[in-house]
């Protein structure tokens, strides 16, 4: 099929992934069609098929895209030795990186569903090295009688999950900026694992 009228490879590519995580964050992976993304991208629906083999691998290179940018973002970043700081960081940074990320965030978490056991066990796997870090940090705080948790793999999921959530309510020009967003929810979460 031919392309349409000023498409480009270098530009249609990035388009793809941006229009497809736009409708999969606002009407559901399930609803939406190669068509439909094809039409918001401005090619025939048989133009797609050059970038991706299926809507299946598309959903999976986004939400892939999506945790190794954070998984990338949060290793470029110099940590502090003390449990406390660490923690600290890792809530700044986990609100921060999210933030910018509305669309990527809820299709990463809202359609781990609709991936195949191949492609859902390699997200997972994404998933719990994020995680792993920060449960790292709560043993660690645990062990020098920093925090009290009972359960650091428990309180991992919960405070991850809490950190997230931002994303849910959170709009620019609201009454708070994002820096104070991240001062809450620090007090927050440091008051959650205190001893």
């Amino acid at each position: 099929m031919a392309r349409t009228t000023g498409s480009h490879s270098d530009i249609t590519g990035p388009r793809i992934r941006e229009v497809a995580m736009r409708l999969f964050a606002k009407q559901g992976y399930a609803a939406v069609s190669m068509r439909q993304i094809a039409a918001g991208v401005g090619v025939q629906a048989g133009a797609l098929y050059n970038y991706t083999p299926d809507k299946q691998s598309l959903l999976f290179g986004l939400m892939q895209g999506h945790m190794q940018d954070l998984l990338t973002a949060r290793a470029a970043r110099d940590r502090p030795e003390d449990p406390l700081a660490q923690l600290e960081d890792f809530t700044r940074f986990h609100i921060a990186f999210h933030m910018e990320r509305a669309d990527a965030v809820f299709v990463s978490y809202m359609e781990l569903r609709n991936l195949d056991d191949e492609n859902f066990a390699t997200i997972e796997s994404l998933r719990r090295r994020y995680e792993d870090e920060l449960e790292q940090i709560l043993r660690q705080g645990v062990s020098t009688g920093v925090f009290s948790v009972p359960d650091t793999k428990i309180a991992t999921l919960a405070l991850i999950a809490m950190l997230t959530g931002v994303n849910t309510w959170y709009r620019t020009g609201g009454r708070l900026s994002v820096k104070e967003v991240e001062a809450i929810y620090w007090d927050m979460v440091r008051k959650a694992v205190a001893p």
